[in-house]
């Protein structure tokens, strides 16, 4: 059966077909055909967001929460434009989202017409793919593909850019009952004797690790991880994006990777002769210097995305296909292996890693004279939250003490922007997780330079009853920023005084957060001191009818440890400021 109708309700109409039940938008000239006949849908929610890059963000949290694609809706031009940062986060961060995009009408496109940008040009190299629609005749077919490249493969973001004429004109709805997309086949079933190749390499290794990244969290393979990491008994490193994906209190866990990793998952990876790479990319932040990382190891790596297959590292072992059907039939593969008396012998190499986890720990230094440490902080929040709160982290200094102090349980329970690494993303991006998942609990934990950014979105949440909680870590600066001003640039400390948080001798914040939260219909609260930590965080938590924020006011001076500086090999981490770790005579 077919029906006649505008194009715009048949893009609603699609949208309904493709199970969406949730939209982040902002309404405006071209797109608007699309709005009259989403006020009619019993069956899409349309959220009214107070900035599109916060509708793209929103879109990202709800996938975060949800597995399915976040869908954002915008108008032209500046619309359009202002979705740029988000569909750039999704795509680094291979996150499942659809950006629907009005256009100027189809005679105007090339005129430079009002509101007009060529938004399919300018995110070309952002997007799985894009699309642009002039024929209401294709919408159906358009949207049903935008889903399905959005969700499959290695996931990422779709645009459908949708002239405004198409939104306008008529044409027969038919909703495609089958796909005919002969140039999209993701491989998804590995080859066999490439997993077996990794089973042997694993058998035979004294050094082994695990490099776990946000793939095997996106594949959902969470299970099929602890189940080859206790067979095997080799060590896990979990990168910044698949924090939770492997529980943090795994006695096999050693931490997270990279520029500000734990001196153990740093150690493990430049000392073992295997690297068993799972939903990784061997990004810089992980690596360090390229030519100077896990040097005398072997490279088994696999991923969905052939493209990530030796760009950066070289692979021994390059296996093509979903994380949880390479786990699950590398499990398999040992297992064969090991009832035919092929094991794996690491006592000697564990030895070595617990002295590292004895001599090495996650510590921070008190705050002066009473002050409040970050770290304190976010450990506290971590602890009186618990392991099934969503956490969801801006970037900088706090994303750091995120991914570091809160104890991460749970696949899915950490959100943040790792590739891209955009401020403002976690107050949208916590939104649209409260939506994808309101039963649980959503902490942002944003700083005050990021919080500044997107938190106009606390208007969304207050009218839209999204009761979301902001721990605004509040150091008066740009924090990254201004740490490597006091390593690298000999304490020149250049534009990065925001003035949120009071100096000695001016009592003055610029805004005021605890006033700007009231504004925005949410509760406001502030703490100043380690002793009312704990007792602030937990009024914030017995607020569950509107969204709460709260200042910690922290020391400025605090800085994210362990660090390797960027362009420097992984083995000069410094566990403190001049400190470097001692890796004893394991060589």
């Amino acid at each position: 059966m077919t029906e006649r109708m505008t194009g715009a309700r048949s893009l609603i109409r699609s949208l309904e077909h493709a199970g969406v039940d949730t939209v982040f938008g902002i309404p405006g000239g071209a797109i608007l055909p699309a709005y009259d006949p989403l006020y009619d849908s019993r069956r899409v929610r349309h959220i009214l967001m107070r900035h599109e890059q916060g509708a793209g963000h929103a879109a990202e949290g709800y996938a975060y929460a949800t597995g399915r694609p976040g869908v954002c809706m915008a108008t032209s031009g500046p619309g359009a434009t202002n979705l740029v940062t988000p569909i750039a986060d999704a795509h680094m961060d291979s996150v499942p989202m659809v950006a629907i995009t009005g256009q100027v009408a189809t005679p105007m496109i090339g005129t430079d017409a009002f509101q007009e940008a060529d938004i399919s040009g300018i995110t070309m190299p952002i997007t799985k793919h894009n699309f642009l629609v002039k024929d209401p005749a294709e919408i159906p077919r358009t949207i049903a593909e935008a889903f399905h490249i959005a969700s499959t493969g290695r996931p990422g973001p779709v645009l459908v850019d949708i002239a405004k004429d198409a939104l306008q004109a008529e044409a027969e709805f038919a909703w495609p009952q089958r796909l005919d997309m002969p140039g999209y086949r993701p491989v998804t079933k590995p080859h066999g004797k490439q997993v077996r190749e990794a089973a042997r390499l694993i058998a035979e290794a004294r050094r082994p690790v695990l490099y776990v990244g946000g793939g095997v969290l996106r594949a959902g393979a969470h299970q099929e991880l602890r189940v080859l990491a206790e067979l095997t008994g080799v060590p896990v490193v979990t990168t910044l994006m698949a924090r939770g994906v492997f529980p943090d209190s795994h006695p096999q866990h050693l931490g997270m990777p990279g520029m500000h990793g734990t001196v153990p998952a740093v150690g493990a990876l430049q000392r073992a002769d295997l690297v068993v790479a799972l939903g990784a990319r061997f990004d810089d932040r992980v690596t360090g210097r390229l030519d100077s990382f896990a040097k005398d190891a072997a490279v088994v790596h696999a991923d969905i995305d052939p493209a990530e297959i030796s760009k950066n590292r070289h692979a021994d072992v390059p296996i093509v296909g979903d994380c949880r059907e390479v786990l699950a039939d590398l499990v398999v593969a040992v297992r064969k292996d090991q009832s035919e008396g092929r094991r794996g012998d690491y006592e000697s190499w564990w030895a070595q890693l617990n002295r590292l986890r004895e001599e090495y720990p996650l510590g921070y230094e008190p705050a002066e004279e009473g002050g409040l440490a970050p770290q304190h902080v976010i450990r506290r929040l971590g602890e009186i939250a618990g392991p099934e709160a969503t956490y969801v982290a801006g970037v900088g200094q706090h994303q750091m003490w995120a991914a570091q102090f809160i104890g991460h349980e749970r696949p899915g329970s950490f959100l943040n922007s790792g590739g891209l690494g955009t401020m403002g993303f976690s107050v949208p991006a916590a939104l649209g997780a409260k939506v994808g998942d309101p039963d649980r609990t959503v902490w942002a934990v944003d700083g005050d330079g990021c919080f500044q950014m997107t938190n106009q979105e606390l208007a969304t949440c207050a009218v839209d009853g999204i009761p979301i909680k902001v721990a605004v870590v509040n150091n008066g600066n740009l924090g990254m920023v201004r740490q490597w001003q006091t390593l690298f640039y000999e304490g020149r400390y250049s534009n990065t005084n925001l003035q949120t948080s009071p100096v000695e001798e001016e009592k003055v914040r610029i805004p005021d957060f605890v006033r700007l939260a009231e504004a925005y219909g949410c509760v406001g609260l502030r703490c100043e001191r380690p002793e009312d930590v704990d007792a602030t965080i937990e009024k914030a938590m017995a607020v569950d009818d509107a969204p709460v924020v709260v200042d910690f006011t922290v020391h400025h001076d605090a800085m994210v440890w362990p660090m390797v500086a960027a362009g420097v090999s992984n083995d000069n981490i410094q566990y403190a400021r001049d400190m470097a770790p001692d890796w004893g005579d394991e060589d």
